[in-house]
């Protein structure tokens, strides 16, 4: 289960766009054959108000014609051309050493990749469709329901099917659909920068936020992060285990939960226009079921664990 919840903003405009928004992504994986057509349910809590059951449905694969593709560099190929600043850190000034530049009519590949690359989150493998495995999801071609707003994952919850052992498990408010991250100011200081202010997250364990503009004058793109080291975070505008927030809080990457604040330097001055992204990190949530029992030999105490990711953010 991956749930979050989303909305957009304008960073030199203060009232979001649209939002917020609820979404739950539900995946199941079996190396049991169905017994017949694959089929699989998972019943919900009453206060979830979409029913008793959310069906999970196994997509029909289609069978395309192989058509090989050209390959090769096309005979005028031309080298992209682009200049990019990189700025980090909250505050009302730009930092030392910024802007980090970088510029594709200077740099080889090699440089250009190592020039974009940064932290790297731990790769997550949810269940998806591959061979020998029975597979289901929702939402899916039969069932698109839209989550209420006032829609709560809190409570017991069933999953069964031809393919899939019953699993039954429970879930808590630290697991449930996070709070939508509300701004309650975003506003330009007399030096040029924004100040952006937020209303806390109840279940949030890091904040994490970026921008970017364009210059039209120069030809150049603005890059920004709240991280306090130099970091793009391309890759953290995604989920992140708590151990990764943690770690990325330590190393001064990800803001630390009691934070309400940031501002963002005065880079976007001469930009007509710039987005603000920004994601508040929940908790999730491991089990197995049925519980396992321990083993016990002589290199200790072990117990297997199949993983139910929950409760993650905008």
């Amino acid at each position: 289960m991956s749930a979050e919840t989303s909305g957009m903003a304008g960073l030199f405009g203060g009232k979001g766009a649209f939002g917020p928004h609820r979404n739950l992504l539900l995946q199941a994986e079996s190396p049991l054959p169905a017994s017949g057509e694959p089929r699989a349910a998972h019943k919900i809590p009453p206060g979830q108000n979409m029913g008793e059951t959310l069906p999970l449905v196994t997509p029909k694969v289609e069978k395309h014609d192989y058509e090989p593709s050209e390959r090769g560099m096309p005979e005028k190929y031309e080298k992209p051309k682009a200049r990019m600043l990189i700025y980090w850190g909250c505050g009302e000034t730009i930092g030392k050493g910024q802007p980090k530049v970088i510029d594709t009519a200077k740099m080889n590949p090699a440089d250009f990749g190592k020039a974009f690359s940064g932290r790297t989150p731990t790769h997550q493998v949810p269940p998806s469709p591959h061979k020998g495995w029975t597979y289901g999801e929702w939402p899916n071609e039969e069932d698109k329901t839209d989550i209420p707003k006032d829609s709560s994952l809190v409570g017991g919850q069933l999953v069964n099917g031809n393919y899939l052992p019953d699993i039954k498990f429970s879930l808590d408010r630290k697991r449930d659909f996070m709070a939508p991250v509300e701004f309650s100011q975003i506003q330009a200081t007399q030096t040029g920068a924004m100040k952006v202010e937020w209303q806390p997250v109840p279940t949030a364990i890091g904040y994490f936020a970026s921008s970017m503009g364009y210059n039209q004058e120069t030809g150049e793109s603005i890059f920004w992060s709240s991280s306090e080291v130099p970091e793009m975070g391309f890759a953290l505008q995604n989920f992140l285990t708590p151990g990764d927030a943690s770690r990325f809080i330590k190393e001064k990457v990800v803001m630390d939960p009691s934070r309400t604040a940031c501002t963002v330097p005065p880079i976007y001055k001469e930009v007509q226009g710039a987005m603000l992204q920004f994601i508040a990190y929940g908790e999730e949530l491991n089990l197995v079921y049925p519980p396992r029992p321990k083993i016990r030999n002589n290199r200790g105490t072990r117990s297997g664990r199949s993983r139910c990711v929950l409760s993650r953010p905008e």
